[in-house]
């Protein structure tokens, strides 16, 4: 007889900053680099479908709460929602792109600003697949009979890198002003804020549980050079060793190897990746689609919804998009934190039932990843 126990998802908790920034006052609201309007930033506005969005930054620039900060916030939530407190929490598992601190890890410092008791925990930084990442961690931590109450948490604090400061005098703004697009699409794409989901190893009493199926994680990185990455210039970037080949950190300021940057035509080819590692899965009996009641598949943008649709619709692995759930219009894109922003949205919008399959779906374009955790609710 097997030692592993099943684990349900008993709480969900999300913290969004701020007041709802409206898609026409963004810009103002980041700051405009070189005192001028993005034309991208327009066309990119257009493209993702967004209409509002959270910041941790006040119009002055001001930072409101910490990255740490709010993602204490969405756990300490995520508790109260099943019932526990920060004293019954035995393991934390925290992801983030980029936390406060270069060192120590995530995880350390949302143990600081949680408080409670001494406690294990593990820090998970990567891109939007972190969170994944973070709840496969908690997920066995309960699994293997280690802890009775795991927490998988994601935050971010995206705008600070989008100050005009981040980018001014540097290599990524020509002599006219203009920001290269590797840099300007990400600053109208990201927003800020936190999610949490408790795994404990029966459901909750009185009330719908999600139990955890499993967590699937793919790494593609073995075929691609990074595809989002901060920490090299847009030239640099395939080279590892290019990364430390600065005389110090405002060298590498003023060559732009210190903002967040995406390259956007590999991101088409990553796109199909990622519907491939998809449909093995439904190959190999993994996914069945007929069987999923439910699809929360993170995205960036509406028109990268439409781009998967439309590699999908010819397959046998399409789930029909009345059974898809999202709030990217309304929170944009908020990371790591995303999915489980998202799951918290759907659980409170009522429309799960018992015996209910949901598959969540979080790509990742750091340097192409995928991951799949599928939920069954229970009663």
């Amino acid at each position: 007889m097997s030692d592993l126990r099943e684990v349900f998802i008993t709480g969900t908790g999300a913290f969004l900053p701020g007041a709802p920034v409206p898609s026409a006052r963004m810009e103002d609201h980041l700051g405009r680099i070189a005192g001028r309007g993005s034309l991208l930033g327009r066309r990119a506005l257009r493209w993702n479908g967004v209409e509002t969005r959270h910041y941790a930054l006040d119009q002055q620039g001001r930072a409101t709460h910490s990255n740490a900060g709010m993602c204490a916030l969405a756990v300490r939530a995520a508790l109260e929602n099943a019932g526990l407190g920060v004293e019954d929490l035995g393991f934390l598992a925290a992801a983030t792109t980029q936390g406060d601190y270069l060192v120590p890890g995530h995880a350390a410092n949302v143990h600081g600003e949680l408080g409670g008791r001494p406690m294990e925990i593990a820090s998970f930084q990567s891109v939007c697949g972190s969170s994944l990442m973070a709840a496969k961690a908690a997920w066995l931590s309960v699994r293997a009979r280690e802890h009775d109450v795991a927490v998988a948490g994601a935050s971010e604090f995206s705008s600070r890198w989008f100050r005009p400061a981040f980018y001014e005098g540097t290599a990524l703004v020509d002599a006219k002003g203009r920001l290269r697009a590797e840099a300007d699409y990400l600053r109208f794409t990201l927003s800020d804020g936190a999610g949490a989901v408790v795994m404990e190893p029966a459901p909750r009493p009185g009330g719908l549980s999600l139990k955890v199926e499993f967590i699937d994680l793919v790494s593609l990185a073995d075929r691609f050079d990074p595809c989002m990455w901060a920490g090299a210039s847009v030239e640099g970037r395939t080279d590892p060793l290019a990364t430390w080949a600065f005389e110090g950190p405002a060298a590498a300021h003023a060559a732009g190897a210190v903002a967040l940057l995406q390259d956007f035509e590999l991101l088409k080819r990553v796109i199909r990746a990622w519907v491939g590692v998809y449909l093995r899965k439904v190959d190999e009996g993994r996914i069945v689609p007929d069987r999923v009641d439910h699809l929360l598949c993170h995205y960036s943008a509406r028109s990268l919804r439409d781009e998967i649709v439309s590699l999908l619709e010819a397959t046998a692995g399409m789930i029909p998009e009345e059974k898809w759930f999202s709030n990217l219009p309304t929170v944009g894109n908020v990371g790591a934190a995303s999915i489980w922003v998202m799951l918290d949205a759907f659980l409170e919008s009522g429309g799960l039932k018992p015996g209910d399959r949901v598959l969540c779906v979080v790509p990742e374009s750091g340097r192409a990843f995928v991951g799949f955790m599928m939920l069954e609710a229970v009663g």
